[in-house]
């Protein structure tokens, strides 16, 4: 799948947001963990900011999760992509 560092970037701020969700935990909780203001959180999440590889790091660790996590294809599209695999497989098995 080719994309362009926009479409990354997009995918970047969506992941973190994902991520942020999934660990049940508001912006500014996120932001006091990775020592942060809840302002730059808001903003990367929204691509108003585009963090450095420092930021990366301290808001992958304050998720505890992988940085390689948040550059992943977002959750729904691998839902997506299993559904129709198994659709495929169940039509031969």
């Amino acid at each position: 799948m080719s994309s362009t560092i926009e479409d990354q970037e997009v995918r970047f701020a969506k992941r973190l947001r994902e991520e942020r969700e999934r660990a049940k935990i508001s912006q500014l909780d996120l932001a006091m963990k990775a020592k942060l203001s809840q302002n730059m959180v808001n903003f990367i999440e929204t691509g108003k900011r585009k963090p450095n590889l420092h930021t990366i790091l301290k808001l992958s660790v304050a998720l505890n999760i992988s940085p390689a996590v948040l550059f992943d294809d977002p959750i729904e599209e691998r839902e997506e992509a299993k559904k129709t695999v198994l659709s495929i497989i169940s039509r031969y098995f």
